[in-house]
């Protein structure tokens, strides 16, 4: 059998412990990728630790074996027991007889050991011991197919090849000790991304955003600045969660003003929780254009609702007279048509929405801005208008493929002069929705309407975009009076 290569594969792998034969396997080897947590060989289960027990090979990032300071003390070719005293890489002396190597080396030899970060020098020598059908584990972090080296190995291995052993991941443990259910929850990566995915995230008000942070970039502070920048640092409860999964692990929370730790782990995630908005006062509110932030929202599915810079657009469009009656169709949490009762307190709103739940929870965004609609509705249009007194306005927020049966109902109920306002996210809406305002003699207006947001980049800001809007207008003739 031939050795294991030591110089001959390019410069940054390391090998250590003794250089021995490959055992030859009676059936196809496969590559057994073991996650580590942050307690190292010792926190593996037991069938885990017996993979590396009879593997010929064991490789390594040497992040991970810098931490358990394994690499770093080890110089030169030295036996297992050598290699287990200096670095206590295994938890018992049991651990360390590599039986896959045994007939090779005789009893008490553990198996060769590299370690390199960089799986473009790693791979080509698993891919080696693989066609010598030799057994092989790669150590990594946590879930290796949950932003680790799983994906890699994937293009250079296939399926067959490879089997999956995870440890609990770094989301996972930090919902574990933060004691929430995690099933509803957002993560995104920052590492060596740009932030503006992050920016995005937070616009639709996730109820929980697990963020793996960037050292380089400043980890939590990045975090915090962004949120500082939605405008949403009130609305989220920070959670910084140091080196899950070690003895001298640490997670707590950080209030908005409070700085961030001096001794700071660069191992560390951020965990947003959104939290209810204090109550406020709604005397000391603006008549309309008030904050995302300040809106009760469904738990599971935060940001479904107008956001400011749109609202206050349809606000305008919708030409609100003194006193008459008010639609708002698709009512969502209720944003339009309660600061439409801000700005004109003598209009009668009407509010239909079809979700479930969606009335309590609007009269609770009502009673927060000291506002009374008339009526909410839970059901779904055009049905449920026949409930309703003919109106003067009209905001069609929704309705989905049933937008166009909608409209017409509401054209046929719509007092003269009445206004309809439909913001669409599409042109193929447009085009639907437009004809039939036309054809009714209807005089219409159309008009896009986008807006950025600042959001910081680097030591400056950049403008995060929010999607773009398309908003029909449609106005219907007055009654003429007959010639005398």
């Amino acid at each position: 059998m031939a050795e294991w290569p030591t110089d001959s594969r390019g410069n940054g792998v390391e090998h250590h412990g003794q250089h021995w034969p490959w055992q030859a396997l009676s059936e196809q080897s496969w590559l057994d990728v073991v996650g580590t947590g942050a307690g190292g060989m010792a926190s593996l289960p037991a069938a885990a630790q017996q993979l590396v027990r009879k593997a010929a090979l064991v490789a390594a990032p040497a992040r991970l074996l810098d931490e358990l300071e394994l690499w770093s003390k080890i110089q030169g070719p030295q036996t297992t027991e050598t290699l287990t005293e200096a670095a206590g890489l295994f938890s018992a002396k049991s651990a360390i007889t590599g039986s896959g190597a045994s007939d090779a080396s005789g009893p008490g030899s553990g198996p060769l050991l590299i370690a390199s970060d960089r799986p473009a020098e790693l791979i080509p020598r698993l891919q080696e011991a693989l066609a010598q059908n030799c057994r092989v584990v790669l150590l990594a972090s946590g879930d290796p197919l949950w932003f680790g080296i799983g994906r890699i190995l994937l293009q250079h291995f296939s399926p067959e090849q490879l089997r999956f052993h995870p440890a609990p991941s770094s989301l996972q443990l930090a919902f574990a000790r933060l004691g929430r259910p995690w099933q509803d929850a957002s993560w995104i990566s920052l590492h060596g991304r740009d932030p503006a995915p992050l920016a995005a995230a937070l616009q639709k008000r996730p109820a929980a955003l697990a963020v793996l942070t960037d050292p380089g970039r400043g980890g939590a502070a990045e975090v915090r600045s962004l949120l500082r920048a939605s405008g949403l640092e009130a609305a989220y409860g920070l959670w910084v969660c140091e080196r899950l999964g070690h003895p001298a692990e640490r997670v707590q929370r950080l209030a908005p003003a409070a700085a961030l730790p001096e001794d700071l782990d660069p191992l560390h995630l951020v965990v947003l929780l959104a939290e209810a908005p204090p109550p406020p006062d709604p005397l000391a509110l603006p008549l309309f254009g008030l904050a995302d932030g300040l809106w009760l929202q469904h738990d599971d599915r935060p940001g479904l609702m107008t956001k400011r810079e749109v609202r206050i657009q349809l606000l305008a469009d919708l030409e609100l007279p003194p006193s008459g009656v008010l639609w708002d169709l698709g009512a969502g949490v209720g944003t339009i048509g309660l600061e439409a009762l801000r700005l004109r307190p003598a209009l009668q709103l009407w509010a239909v929405e079809s979700r479930s739940g969606s009335s309590a929870l609007i009269e609770a965004n009502a009673a927060r801005l000291g506002v009374r609609p008339a009526a909410i509705l839970e059901g779904r249009a055009p049905a449920v208008l026949e409930q309703l007194p003919d109106p003067d306005r009209v905001l069609i927020g929704g309705g989905g493929r049933d937008r166009g049966p909608i409209l017409e109902a509401v054209m046929g109920r719509l007092r003269p002069g009445g206004r309809v306002v439909l913001p669409l996210a599409t042109l193929e809406a447009l085009a639907d929705l437009r004809p039939r305002l036309e054809q009714a003699g209807f005089c219409l207006s159309v008009s896009q309407h986008q807006a950025w947001r600042g959001a910081p980049l680097a030591e400056g800001t950049r403008l995060a975009p929010l999607n773009p809007v398309l908003v029909l207008t449609g106005v219907k003739p007055a009654l003429q009076s007959k010639p005398r």
